[in-house]
């Protein structure tokens, strides 16, 4: 399974720059919203909506430096995965502003995907991320297009060889900020 989500927020996620992942879902999630479904997932990144404006300064010039070397549109490049290790419902803004800091999303945008449709929440995930061995390119599937998070891939991909994007030491402390952040909104 992957789980899609921008391009520049993967490459936060694979450099250890963040380990929180903020979800509202996507229109196709279905009735029930946004859900959990796969603790380890293949990050699908994608080049939808306006990323590059909804993403803090340093993030945008990173984006900058990515962009010419997107694959093109055929082709999906995937170069790590992730585990869930922890996550919560954030039921009010401000919680959702207490992770301020731990990713790369401008307020407006945490702001406009808690406002979006008719549940007043988002879901915070905090994920360690691992670089794959190599990165691995796959056609571009008709069926992995649409505002859904979770695509089951045509093709299976390996994991074997893959290393943290942050060794255990400077994870754990990433983890604890997040955790006492939404300790802080309980």
């Amino acid at each position: 399974m992957a789980f899609k989500e921008w391009a520049v927020v993967v490459d936060a996620l694979l450099r250890g720059e963040q380990a929180v992942i903020l979800r509202k879902g996507g229109l196709r999630e279905g009735r029930g919203g946004f859900h959990i479904e796969h603790p380890e997932f293949l990050l699908f990144p994608t080049l939808f909506h306006q990323q590059r404006e909804s993403v803090l300064p340093a993030a945008q010039a990173r984006y900058d430096e990515l962009a010419p070397r997107f694959p093109p549109p055929e082709t999906l490049r995937l170069e790590g995965f992730a585990r869930v290790v922890a996550w919560r419902r954030l039921e009010s803004l401000a919680a959702a502003a207490r992770l301020r800091g731990q990713h790369v999303w401008r307020d407006e945008v945490i702001a406009e995907r808690f406002d979006w449709g008719r549940e007043k929440e988002i879901h915070a995930l905090a994920v360690r991320a691992f670089r794959l061995e190599a990165p691995v390119d796959l056609p571009m599937s008709e069926a992995y297009g649409g505002c859904k998070s979770w695509i089951e891939l045509e093709e299976e991909v390996s994991l074997a060889g893959a290393r943290p994007a942050l060794e255990e030491g400077a994870f754990v402390p990433k983890l604890e900020q997040f955790q006492k952040a939404l300790e802080a909104a309980s």
